[in-house]
């Protein structure tokens, strides 16, 4: 666990973009955690083992450190620049935290908004949501809507309807079309 560990560090280290973890990744480092603690509670801390054990300990926890706080902050990042953070690649731990993340910041811009365009802000509590009907022109790996349900994936051609917040970013992100619905009316 601790090479997995390394590596995922280092790739998130080095690259721009979240790298993909696996969904079970932080289950098994917290029993791998557990495993080297149990373990280095048995010796005796004059040993050799003993002070491999503590330096291995303190070496993962900088790195686990490092790796949450890293995701933390490019998962965050993507949701305030107004990008959507596809579902694959992340925890299930991580999943949940975004699920949590979008819809404050979406009413923290819809706050900004109705103050800067000189609006009361409205008690849309009561409103029901909105949803868009979208034609994928790109492929799109699931994504977490604003109303917190998992949406796709996507292929060229896929119709779906998803929360008015997700379908304008994805249509500024050029990679659906907005459809128009006709309701016909007997």
């Amino acid at each position: 666990m601790y090479d997995e560990l390394y590596k995922a560090w280092k790739r998130e280290k080095e690259n721009a973009d979240l790298q993909p973890l696996s969904k079970d990744f932080y289950i098994r480092l917290m029993e791998y955690v557990r495993k080297i603690r149990e373990e280095s509670r048995m010796l005796d801390e004059k040993t050799t083992r003993a002070r491999l054990l503590m330096q291995e300990s303190e070496n993962v926890r900088q790195m686990v450190k490092e790796l949450m706080v890293l995701r933390h902050e490019k998962a965050i990042n993507k949701v305030f620049a107004g990008g959507v953070v596809p579902s694959e690649g992340l925890t299930q731990e991580e999943r949940k935290l975004v699920q949590e993340v979008a819809p404050s910041f979406e009413s923290f811009q819809v706050l900004l908004r109705d103050i800067l365009g000189g609006r009361l802000p409205q008690d849309k509590s009561r409103e029901k949501p909105k949803k868009h009907v979208l034609r994928f022109l790109k492929e799109v790996p699931a994504i977490i809507g604003a109303d917190l349900k998992t949406y796709g994936p996507f292929k060229p051609e896929d119709v779906a309807s998803l929360p008015a917040e997700n379908a304008k970013i994805l249509t500024k992100q050029g990679v659906a079309a907005e459809v128009a619905v006709k309701l016909e009316s007997k």
